[in-house]
């Protein structure tokens, strides 16, 4: 694979690219080595003005709400051919910035942003209101409308998908946007710009403002020119977000942390149900907010299962994620790192069994950690409770339905959970019991932009994905028209 050109990033506004007003740069890092790849423009206030004022002035100017939903799909619909037809690119950008395996970039990333511009393309043209039937002597119907500036704030994760999740459907209903990708991870957010503004979407719709959160950032959630906010992050800043948007009355969608339990009844397929435990807790280096971290194992099969997993996991490939046959990259950075065996450490010191893992692995300079199977904790421990973002299983025993139930539900969170079991009716009746957005049975992370996710709890609220996205991006407007 040859090596990516990567010019040095400017902030998008307003079709133009430019630097950030008092010249800042931030370097963007790649953690399989470590190393300085780039450096991007760190935006401050008076940039994130910018870029606010030319969405305000685009959506003002109807360039964007102005147009059909059937042209706004018809722009988007290119959207998702660019994004294939510069995959190789965007695939090895994902892999760089974030150190996600070269093979999942193109097989997931590359291919759901894909599919979400082209699944809010379709929804463009279905905006339609409805007329009511009242006793009045009058037409009353209703229309749905655009928000206005949408403020789309995304983690270190997911870059490219999670953008999408949010500039997709926000274009789909005709607002404009400012994103702020993470500081972390900016690339394909930069990328991204190019390719909207290719495919035809007007200056000013889209603008990306790139720079740390605690100034960038906040910038963009406290201006008075943003009418939403859509956030994806951790739980902690979650709360600020949606109190210093609540000053405001600004609606804002959040999916935050999350902690997922994977229960494995008696009766499960262990074969795939290793499968999919190994992927639930791995998938992305464990940086995955609907990972699935708990394992509750029924009690008859729970040394059985351990004894797989101690002979499974250490075959799972972890290396340099410009190898095809990388399953489990780096880190994303060496907090996310640190963060890891800060958690591991606590795990000894409460009682937990290290049955495969615990180590970093030195490799190249990068941030590796090795997949860490932990047994023998109780449900109040630390490690079990909160959200580790890490390639890190704890694993629990449960002796009945009831009881796997209640542990699923023991923590804050609850964005996704899953169940493996052979037993249809089983499966209905506890997913019905699980407090989370999404179940998955018999598999794990099963995501399609037709299908809507978000969290309860500590988790956040509002969906993402699906028809039911839309309602986050648009407003009711009822027209009652006398017929005196």
């Amino acid at each position: 694979m040859s090596p990516i050109e990567i010019e040095p990033g400017r902030l998008f506004v307003g079709g133009q690219w430019r630097e950030a007003a008092d010249g800042a740069r931030t370097e963007v890092v790649d953690p399989s080595r470590g190393a300085v790849v780039t450096t991007v423009a760190e935006a401050g206030a008076v940039d994130v003005d910018a870029a606010v004022r030319s969405a305000r002035e685009a959506f003002d100017g109807g360039t964007w709400s102005g147009l059909s939903g059937r042209v706004r799909g018809r722009i988007l619909h290119r959207v998702a051919e660019l994004i294939r037809e510069n995959a190789d690119e965007l695939a090895q950008l994902e892999s760089l910035d974030v150190g996600k395996p070269i093979s999942l970039c193109h097989a997931v990333d590359v291919t759901n942003a894909a599919n979400d511009y082209e699944h809010f393309a379709a929804l463009a043209h279905s905006l339609d209101g409805s007329v009511r039937n009242t006793p009045m002597n009058a037409l009353a119907y209703t229309k749905r409308e655009p928000l206005g500036v949408v403020a789309a704030i995304t983690p270190f994760n997911f870059p490219l998908i999670l953008a999408g999740s949010k500039i997709g459907p926000a274009l789909a209903a005709g607002n404009t946007v400012v994103h702020k990708p993470a500081d972390e991870t900016p690339l394909s957010a930069l990328y991204m710009a190019g390719l909207l503004q290719r495919a035809g979407v007007p200056d000013g719709v889209v603008n990306v403002v790139t720079g740390a959160g605690p100034v960038a950032g906040e910038a963009l959630l406290r201006h008075r020119g943003v009418d939403k906010v859509a956030f994806t992050g951790s739980t902690a800043i979650g709360r600020h977000v949606a109190a210093t948007a609540g000053e405001a009355l600004k609606p804002v969608t959040m999916e935050l942390g999350g902690n997922a339990a994977n229960i494995v009844f008696e009766d499960a397929d262990l074969e795939k149900a290793v499968g999919a435990i190994i992927k639930a807790f791995v998938f992305n280096t464990g940086q995955f907010c609907m990972g699935g971290p708990r394992l509750l194992v029924a009690r008859s099969v729970h040394s059985t299962l351990l004894g797989i997993l101690a002979e499974a996991v250490p075959g799972v490939p972890v290396g340099d994620p410009r190898d095809p046959g990388t399953v489990v990259g780096p880190m994303a950075g060496e907090k996310h790192l640190k963060k890891v065996e800060e958690y591991i450490d606590l795990a000894r010191k409460e009682g937990g069994r290290i049955v495969c893992g615990g180590e970093r692995l030195d490799l190249d300079g990068g941030f590796y950690y090795k997949p860490t199977v932990i047994a023998d904790l109780s449900n109040d421990s630390r490690v079990v409770q909160e959200e580790i973002f890490g390639p890190v299983l704890t694993v629990q025993p449960f002796d009945s339905e009831d009881e796997a139930v209640a542990l699923a539900n023991s923590t804050p969170y609850g964005l996704a959970s899953g169940v493996q079991t052979t037993n249809l009716a089983r499966a209905h009746r506890v997913a019905d019991r699980l407090q989370a957005g999404i179940v998955w049975v018999n598999d794990w992370a099963m995501l399609d932009p037709a299908v809507p996710f978000g969290g309860v709890k500590d988790s956040g609220y509002g969906r993402e994905y699906g028809p039911e996205a839309l309602d986050a991006y648009t407003r009711v407007k009822s027209v009652v028209v006398s017929l005196d």
